[in-house]
Order: C-alpha cells, then structure tokens, then sequence
C-alpha cells in the first residue's frame, strides 16, 4: 500500500502558503532526495497551476542552479494528480479527478508502487485530513513572521494527534519537522 505524504510549508504565525519560502539549493537538495520514493504528486487546482507555470520552463531552459533543474526535471518527469472540479483539460502528465475523492485517493493508495506526495495544496490537504489518508506529515516551518495567509486549523473536522518522526534543520533556518498520525 503506498503513503500519502503531505508537504506543507507553515510560517512561524501558523500561515500555509507555498510562496512563502526559502528555496535554496539545500531545500532543493532535501526535495529531491524525497522525491527519489515518489510515484505521483497530487496538487489541488491553485497549486497545480503555480507549480505548472514554473518547474517546466525550469526544467526544459535550465534557468536554475544545477540542483533546482535536477528538480524541476524530477517534478517534471513525476505523474501528477490535480483534484479540480473547474479544470476539465491538462497537460503536464497529468490526470484529472474531479468528483468521488475519497474512492479515488483510496484506489491511488491501494496500487503498489512509491509514495503519493500532496505539495501545498491547503484546500485538498483539508478533505485528505478530514478523510483520515494522510500518513505523514511534513511540515516546512519557515523562519518568519507572514502576518496574513491560511491556516490548516480553520478547516480541521477535530484535533489532529500527531507523532514527531524526524526533524532537520537547513542553515537557512528552515525547520522540516515530520510527523504520523497517532
């Protein structure tokens, strides 16, 4: 059975926003040693497109150091799952699910293969949660202060009991605190 993973990136007042980041080649580094046990990335529609109006042209151009085109040409590579009730055509080796979520993430865990991995996504984070498939949690905490954004504990059905795993901190001051469910 493969794992749902979520990556999320929180700044220190508790925001998710995949804009709000330090991205470097030491993140670049850790996404892409992740990204080796990674079979499909799932995105809701906002992410999806964020992701797909940039890592391509990375990855076809080069326009990135060394490591960011490693992966962007990984992410590029990756099939790629947008769960969207308003895109009805993509591109980008991707498929569409637009309605029975619940069923279909359920299918996408029973078939072998490496880890599902949701990018950002707040919005598909939320149903997943609630929905109980997630089955580690990655959370990128960002050293500063957003003042504005979403929150992951405005859409929570009930309080979300979870057990540290791992940590790792980047000399940017990016702290990747992993964790399972309880």
């Amino acid at each position: 059975m493969r794992k749902i993973i979520l990556s999320l990136n929180v700044t220190l007042d508790g925001f998710c926003d995949h804009t709000q980041v330090i991205a470097n080649d030491e993140s670049h580094r850790y996404a892409l040693e992740q990204m080796s046990a990674v079979d499909a990335l799932l995105f809701g529609r906002v992410t999806y497109q964020l992701f797909e109006n940039y890592w391509p042209g990375v990855a076809a151009h080069g326009t990135a150091t060394e490591t960011g085109v490693a992966l962007a040409r990984r992410i590029d590579a990756i099939p790629k799952i947008v769960v969207s009730t308003t895109l009805k055509e993509v591109g980008w080796n991707t498929q569409i699910i637009g309605e029975n979520i619940e069923e279909e993430v359920r299918k996408l865990k029973q078939q072998p293969g490496g880890n599902l991995v949701v990018l950002g996504s707040l919005s598909l984070a939320l149903t997943l949660i609630n929905l109980g498939l997630i089955d580690e949690y990655q959370f990128f905490m960002q050293p500063f202060v957003a003042g504005k954004g979403k929150v992951l504990s405005e859409g929570l059905r009930e309080r979300l009991s979870l057990r540290l795993v791992d940590t790792r901190v980047f000399q940017s001051g990016v702290v990747v605190l992993c964790y399972e469910p309880k």
